[in-house]
C-alpha cells in the first residue's frame, strides 16, 4: 500500500462542530498508525479503520488537543469491545502513561498493559513497522515536543506537530514529498516562538524544498483558507488545506 495520510482532525486549541482537534491516520507498508489523538479523533478514526488493527500510536506532545483522546481509546480498547490482539505500541513523551494512569486514579500505567505498550520518544528515535519507518525529531515548543518523518518505499511525509520556527523542523522536512505543517498563529507574541505563522510554515517548506505543503492546526485568529494562502505566498507554490475526512496519497 502506498503511503497515505487521512485527516481526522485539525482544530486548535479545541474541537469545533465537524472539526476535531489534531489527529491523523497514517497508512503504508502494511502499517496503520494513529498520529496524534486530539479531542474527537478516536471517533473519526473508527470511520476509517478498526482501532484494534492499529500497528502503533504516535503522539507528538502531551498538550490535550494532541493527546486527550487516548482516554477515549482506553475505554474503547479495554472496556468497549474493541480489544486489540496484542498491546499497541504508543510512541509518546515519557510522561504519557503516567498521565493516563492519573485520570484513572492509578499509581502507574501497568493496568493498561493489555492494550497499550508505552515507549518513550527522544530526539532521533527511529522505529520500523514492516516497510514504514518513523523518525522523531525534537522541535521548539513550550513542552517536550516532536515532529515526525515517515518514510515508505521511497516516499516521505513530514509532520511538524506543534513547533515554533527551528532548524530541526527544516531538517525534518528536507525533501519530503508532503509536509503537513501547522500554521496556528497570526503573529508571534514578543519573545514567544512556540507555534508557526503561515509565513513561517511557507518559509520552512521553501527552505526544505518539499514537494507539497499541507497546512493544518490553524488557530482561532485565522481561517484555514487565509492561512493556506499566506503560506503559499511565501512557499512560492500552491499549498493545500488539511480537511477532515480527506486522504492524501504521498
Amino acid at each position: 500500500m502506498p503511503l497515505a495520510l487521512t485527516v481526522l482532525g485539525t482544530a486548535s486549541p479545541h474541537p469545533a462542530p465537524g472539526r476535531p482537534s489534531s489527529g491523523y491516520l497514517l497508512r503504508g507498508g502494511g502499517a496503520e498508525v494513529w498520529v496524534d489523538a486530539g479531542f474527537g479523533t478516536f471517533a473519526e478514526l473508527q470511520r476509517h479503520t478498526d482501532p484494534a488493527r492499529l500497528t502503533a500510536i504516535w503522539i507528538s506532545h502531551l498538550h490535550a488537543d494532541h493527546s486527550a483522546d487516548l482516554l477515549a481509546a482506553v475505554y474503547g480498547l479495554a472496556y468497549g469491545g474493541l480489544a486489540p490482539p496484542a498491546p499497541i505500541p504508543v510512541y509518546a513523551p515519557r510522561a504519557c502513561g503516567q498521565r493516563l494512569a492519573g485520570f484513572f486514579g492509578r499509581p502507574d500505567e501497568q493496568f493498561l498493559s493489555g492494550v497499550f505498550d508505552f515507549r518513550p520518544l527522544y530526539d532521533g528515535h527511529t522505529v520500523r513497522h514492516w516497510n514504514l519507518r518513523l523518525t522523531a525529531r525534537a522541535v521548539a515548543h513550550d513542552i517536550e515536543a516532536y515532529g515526525l518523518r515517515a518514510e515508505c518505499q521511497g516516499r516521505v511525509l513530514a509532520y511538524s506537530g506543534d513547533s515554533g520556527p527551528c532548524e530541526t523542523l527544516t531538517e525534518l522536512a528536507r525533501g519530503a514529498d508532503v509536509f503537513l505543517c501547522e500554521a496556528d498563529i497570526d503573529r508571534h507574541r514578543e519573545g514567544e516562538q512556540v507555534h508557526l505563522t503561515p509565513e513561517d510554515a511557507g518559509a520552512t517548506a521553501r527552505e526544505a524544498r518539499v514537494g507539497e505543503l499541507l497546512v493544518t492546526h490553524v488557530g482561532p485568529t485565522l481561517t484555514p483558507e487565509a492561512a493556506t494562502g499566506r503560506a503559499a505566498a511565501v512557499f512560492g507554490r500552491p499549498a493545500a488545506t488539511a480537511r477532515e475526512g480527506t486522504t492524501t496519497i504521498v
